[in-house]
């Protein structure tokens, strides 16, 4: 277990747990395994990974440094293809770890980055959500009770690739955020008949 270790760095060096631990074994296991995504793997780590009850399915939730999101991306679909053919019957989502910093009472010299206001970061776990299908709408739902529900449209060339994967999108961004939402693909003129 000690050379999976490098795979998975803890804020603050704290101890990962038993299925963080087993989640870069996993990641330690395709590098040393799969020649396709050796060279890419090398130098990339995990700094959390969980489970969550999605609705039906099982999901993974594997968080990766802001830093290192491009690397991630640029084998994205391998990697969670791998990866869930080791943890079957699971959807593998990868999302950054971004920061929100509170609000500043001050003028300009300690004005926060507009990357890290709560609404930014929320639209980048929604993008980093779906990698790599696009979003291409979005509806804000507001009910009689007062309770919003955001409905996302997802591309609908990736419906093949993404269309299981929809409720556990749904469960994975209220655990993150706390806000529902509704994945779907827009219904096109051609569709209706």
């Amino acid at each position: 277990m000690f050379t999976a270790r490098k795979k998975i760095q803890k804020e603050k060096n704290a101890e990962p747990t038993d299925f963080e631990e087993s989640v870069a074994q996993a990641l330690f296991d395709l590098e040393a395994t799969n020649a396709e995504l050796k060279s890419d793997l090398r130098d990339l780590y995990i700094t959390k990974a969980e489970e969550i009850d999605g609705k039906g399915r099982k999901a993974i939730i594997i968080h990766v440094p802001y830093r290192l999101l491009k690397a991630f991306h640029r084998v994205q679909q391998r990697l969670v293809r791998e990866l869930e053919k080791k943890f079957s019957g699971k959807d593998v989502v990868l999302v950054g770890n971004r920061r929100i910093m509170p609000k500043q009472n001050g003028g300009q010299s300690n004005a926060r980055p507009r990357s890290r206001t709560l609404t930014a970061v929320h639209e980048a776990t929604l993008i980093d959500l779906v990698y790599p299908t696009e979003i291409v709408g979005k509806r804000v739902r507001y009910r009689l009770d007062g309770s919003k529900l955001l409905k996302v449209y997802l591309d609908p060339k990736d419906r093949n690739t993404t269309e299981y994967k929809l409720d556990t999108f749904g469960a994975v961004y209220k655990k993150l955020t706390g806000k529902d939402v509704v994945f779907d693909f827009p219904i096109s003129s051609g569709d209706v008949a």
